[in-house]
C-alpha cells in the first residue's frame, strides 16, 4: 500500500519521505528506493508510476515466477480513470498536443506498464467505482478461479487525482497458504 508518502508491505511501514513532497518528487525517490533498473518509468504518467511502483514493493521479495505469464491476471479499479492525466493533456492542446502524455490517456495503461514489466499475460480488467470495494474485486477474482482463468491475480486499487492519491495492492493464489481469501480480510489489509 502506498499513501501520504509512505510505502507499506504487508502492514508493514517500510519507507517514507517527508509530507510535504510531492507527488512526482515521491515517485522519482520511491522508484530509486525499490528498483531503479527502468529507465521507461520516467515517460509515464503518476497513475502508471504509482501503480508500477506498488506492484515493484510487492513483487520484489515473493515474485508470480511459479506461474506461467498467462496464467496470471491483473485486475484494478479506481475512481477517476485517467482523468488526472486527461487534464494534464488538455492543458497542452491549448498549444501543441502532447503524444508523451496522450499515451496515458486510458487508465488501463498502467496495468500495461505493470505486465510488461513482470511478463504478465494473463486475464486483465480495470474498473472505475466510487471507493475501493473489496466484495466486488473477491467476486469477479473468485470467479476467474472457478473458471480457471488464472492462477495467480495481482488485483487492487490504484488512485491519483491531483495531490491525493492512494494505491492498495495485494497478490492471490490459487493456493497461497496465507490469508482467506474474502472481502473482511481485504477490508482489514487496507484499513490501518
Amino acid at each position: 500500500m502506498i499513501r501520504k508518502n509512505r510505502v507499506y508491505r504487508d502492514g508493514t511501514l517500510l519507507w517514507e519521505t517527508p509530507q510535504a513532497q510531492e507527488l512526482q518528487e515521491f515517485l522519482r525517490a520511491g522508484y530509486d528506493q525499490f528498483s531503479g533498473q527502468y529507465p521507461k518509468f520516467h515517460k509515464m504518467d503518476p497513475l502508471s508510476k504509482l501503480g508500477w511502483l506498488a506492484a515493484e514493493v510487492l513483487l520484489k521479495d515473493a515474485p508470480l515466477n511459479n506461474y506461467p505469464p498467462e496464467s496470471i491476471g491483473l485486475i484494478l479499479a479506481n475512481k477517476s480513470a485517467s482523468l488526472d492525466t486527461d487534464l494534464r493533456y488538455f492543458d497542452t492542446v491549448k498549444d501543441i498536443a502532447s503524444p508523451a502524455l496522450f499515451v496515458y490517456t486510458l487508465a488501463n495503461i498502467v496495468m500495461g506498464e505493470i505486465s510488461i514489466r513482470h511478463g504478465f499475460k494473463g486475464e486483465n480488467a480495470f474498473f472505475t467505482a466510487d471507493a475501493f470495494d473489496p466484495e466486488f474485486m473477491v467476486g469477479y477474482i473468485s470467479q476467474l478461479f472457478l473458471e480457471n482463468a488464472v492462477s495467480a491475480c495481482l488485483c487492487g486499487w490504484v488512485e491519483v487525482m491531483g495531490p491525493a492519491y492512494e494505491v492498495i495492492l495485494y497478490k492471490v493464489e490459487r493456493s497461497s497458504g496465507g490469508l482467506a481469501f474474502n472481502a473482511d480480510n481485504l477490508q482489514k489489509a487496507v484499513s490501518f
